[in-house]
C-alpha cells in the first residue's frame, strides 16, 4: 500500500497500518486496558495524540476524501471489545458535524488545517448553551472531552476555504450509534455516526496492529 501527500512518500506492507497509527492504536489500546477511569486515559491520550497528529505524512488518501460531500468519517481502528475507536473526520471548507450529544470520552487532534471546538449543554426543547468559548486548533493540536450533563460538541472547520482532517478517539463503538442531536433554534433531532471506509479498506484491528511494533 502506498500512501502520498503533498511533500511526502510513504509505504507499508499490505494490509498493515501506517507505523505511526499503528503505535498510537497498540499504546491507546494498552492505556484502555489498564486505566482505571477516563480522566487518566485523557490525560495520557492527549500525549500520544500529540505525538500522532505530529506528522502529517501517514493516513493514506483513501481516508482523506470528501468525493463532494461536507464531511466524510473514516473508521480507522475497530477494538474488538468495542471499548474505543479510532475515527478520521474529514472536512470541507466551513463545514461543521451536527451538534450532538457526546456520551463517551474524546480524544481529538488536528492533522491538518484547523478545526474549531466547542462544548454545549444541549436541554431538551430549548437552544443550546456554550460551556465555554470555541476552541481553535490548528495542525498538531490537541483536545479532549470528558462526557457529562449529556452534554454535546460542536466540531467545525476553522477555513472557509481548505479542508481539514480531524483525529478522534471515541470511548465506544459510535459507528451506527443514534446520537441526540440538536439544531440551533432548538429542535431536537438525531444524528448517526456513518464510515465513509471504502470496500477494500476496512478499519483496522488488533491483528493487523500486533503483526509488528517498532519501538
Amino acid at each position: 500500500m502506498t500512501m502520498t501527500t503533498a511533500t511526502t512518500i510513504m509505504t507499508t506492507e499490505a494490509g498493515a497500518p501506517p507505523e505511526p497509527l499503528r503505535r498510537f492504536c497498540w499504546d491507546i489500546q494498552s492505556m484502555v486496558e489498564l486505566a482505571d477511569d477516563p480522566r487518566e486515559i485523557l490525560m495520557i491520550g492527549r500525549d500520544l495524540m500529540a505525538r500522532l497528529v505530529a506528522q502529517d505524512d501517514w493516513l493514506p488518501d483513501a481516508f482523506a476524501r470528501l468525493d463532494g460531500a461536507p464531511f466524510r468519517q473514516y473508521q480507522l481502528y475497530a477494538d474488538q471489545m468495542t471499548r474505543f475507536t479510532v475515527i478520521a473526520t474529514v472536512l470541507g471548507p466551513g463545514a461543521a458535524l451536527p451538534l450532538c450529544a457526546q456520551p463517551v470520552w474524546e480524544l481529538a487532534g488536528v492533522l491538518r488545517g484547523e478545526v474549531a471546538r466547542q462544548r454545549f449543554a444541549l436541554p431538551e426543547g430549548l437552544p443550546p448553551t456554550a460551556r465555554a468559548a470555541a476552541k481553535q486548533l490548528m495542525a498538531g493540536m490537541v483536545d479532549a472531552f470528558v462526557a457529562k450533563d449529556g452534554d454535546g460538541l460542536a466540531i467545525a472547520n476553522g477555513s472557509a476555504t481548505a479542508p481539514a482532517i480531524h483525529i478522534e478517539v471515541h470511548g465506544a463503538e459510535i459507528g451506527g450509534l443514534a446520537r441526540h442531536a440538536i439544531d440551533p433554534d432548538g429542535r431536537s433531532g438525531v444524528f448517526t455516526t456513518a464510515y465513509a471506509n471504502p470496500p477494500d479498506m476496512p478499519a483496522w484491528d488488533i491483528l493487523t496492529i500486533q503483526a509488528r511494533i517498532v519501538d
